[in-house]
């Protein structure tokens, strides 16, 4: 099998005409649609970006179990079992963090890879006195703190637009095409940093989405609540329909290489993203701080499948998840699907609209646990967002950016193996907090509005209006403690959900 995987981040569905957004103009994720199946409630399941790449390879949750952290040496990697089952895989990205601490062992999973270097926050050109003086002229205020510094750095060397990491992403990857399309058994993942922030395009983009604000750079919104002028807010959202427009004409080219290659014969294309974006909705900037709603967590995914060509321009409405991916690629290529998988191959849904699943759970470690049948949404907090009884599990303590303090490790114990680790036992260790022992995010930020809610995201899509129905809360929690025995989750994760264990083992 063939197969070729597109993987953006921070892609939100609501800036794709194919989802019914007009604010940004994205004629080849139509064009897509027209001969994929699009799925119309698919959800995320960890977040943000490695968590949900863990989940992607091991076709599993691991957000009750782990922060953000490399793939363990339990995980199951669907590139590596594909390489082991004689299916070369290839990934080219630009996504810095797969070099970082917390993210170093998933590209070595694939047979071979390519990095293209200086998108975002990735510490690329070394500078060792950056001029900050006039990086403070040039860029807004808010963009003036040291976790851009690098940003500032790289944007010096970005000029034409071939210097743009999408375009390089593209381009490798239409060059692995050129070179192995008549070859047989292989899986190429194309995956772009963009549009995550900086929503930073070429002008032949950023042209095309006038805005009023005239001050310096402002590209990469604070998370956080809303505190921009409404000319700020209009400059950060133009910026991100360039950048998108930017992904959908090169998803375009790799469209135009499917033509003129007829590759759409004997090749599978997917197309989905990690997570979305919040560009002012709930007054709310990014992720990772505020409740998940849907701008976040409901996401595009599209698959073409030469099976089912005549499916073309179908939508289906079952409810799917990132983690159905794994096993839907397994299948593809005629391997086993492993028995710690959760996920679920999509490709009867292909063929048909059925139901494969009755909920699915999502969410950031130490946060709230949330839980969607496909119509409501339960945004579960703990009734204490404290960090007490609060463990991470793993045998690859790294962080983000950083291996896990000593400080940590001395006092941490052994866990028994959970059903998913293949008998090995795991560091039981605490988490990041800050001074008030609260789950830490970002700096040693908290979480935001952690209250727990419920919404009809069929009557109210926009998630505005909070339900007060325990009946329909009941259900959904005890649809999240079914799924947490699913999954094996840590005991105490009943206990900080006020969940019960017991009816379902």
């Amino acid at each position: 099998m063939r197969t070729v995987f597109v993987l953006f981040d921070s892609l939100n569905r609501k800036a794709m005409e194919c989802y019914g957004a007009s604010q940004v103009k994205t004629p080849n994720f139509k064009r897509f649609a027209e001969r994929a199946v699009t799925f119309d409630t698919h959800y995320v399941c960890g977040l943000p970006c490695m968590p949900a790449r863990r989940d992607l390879h091991t076709g599993r949750p691991s957000f009750l179990h782990r922060n953000w952290g490399p793939l363990e040496p339990f995980d199951n990697s669907f590139p590596e079992l594909l390489k082991g089952a004689g299916v070369y895989s290839h990934i080219v990205t630009d996504h810095h963090h797969y070099f970082a601490d917390g993210g170093g062992t998933y590209h070595n999973r694939y047979s071979s890879w390519e990095l293209v270097r200086g998108n975002g926050a990735d510490h690329w050109k070394g500078v060792v006195e950056p001029d900050m003086a006039r990086y403070g002229q040039e860029f807004h205020p808010s963009q003036v703190r040291p976790y851009l510094t690098s940003y500032m750095v790289n944007r010096d060397h970005i000029a034409a637009e071939a210097d743009f990491a999408c375009p390089q992403v593209f381009a490798h990857g239409l060059e692995f095409l050129e070179r192995n399309h008549a070859a047989k058994d292989w899986f190429l993942q194309i995956e772009s940093f963009d549009p995550h922030e900086p929503f930073f395009a070429p002008e032949r983009f950023r042209s095309q989405y006038p805005a009023s604000y005239k001050g310096p750079v402002l590209d990469w919104p604070v998370y956080g609540h809303v505190s921009e002028t409404p000319e700020e807010i209009a400059e950060i959202r133009a910026n991100y329909a360039a950048l998108v427009a930017m992904c959908d004409e090169y998803f375009g080219r790799l469209l135009d290489t499917f033509d003129r290659l007829d590759l759409w014969a004997d090749t599978a294309l997917i197309l989905t993203t990690d997570h979305g974006f919040l560009l002012g909705e709930h007054e709310f900037w990014g992720k990772n701080l505020m409740p998940v709603y849907d701008e976040l967590a409901r996401i595009p995914l599209m698959i073409y499948h030469p099976d089912f060509a005549s499916h073309g321009g179908a939508r289906r409405a079952a409810l799917t998840q990132a983690i159905d991916l794994m096993p839907t690629i397994l299948e593809m290529n005629g391997l086993p699907i492993p028995p710690e998988v959760r996920g679920h191959s999509l490709l009867p849904l292909l063929g048909g609209e059925q139901t494969l699943r009755e909920a699915a759970i999502y969410g950031y470690f130490g946060a709230a646990c949330n839980v969607t049948d496909g119509r409501y949404t339960y945004l579960r907090y703990p009734e204490e967002m404290s960090a007490e009884h609060l463990y991470e599990y793993t045998l690859m303590p790294t962080r983000m950016h950083q291996r896990f303090p000593i400080a940590q490790l001395v006092g941490a114990t052994l866990q028994p193996p959970f059903d998913f680790t293949k008998g090995a036992p795991t560091l039981k260790v605490r988490p990041m907090t800050n001074r008030d022992n609260l789950p830490a995010v970002m700096e040693q930020r908290t979480f935001l509005n952690t209250v727990s809610k419920l919404y009809d995201t069929r009557y109210d899509p926009e998630q505005r209006k909070p339900l007060n129905d325990k009946g329909t809360e009941g259900r959904l929690a005890r649809q999240m403690a079914r799924l947490f025995v699913e999954i094996d989750a840590p005991s105490e994760m009943f206990d900080r959900f006020g969940l019960s264990q017991k009816a379902y083992q």
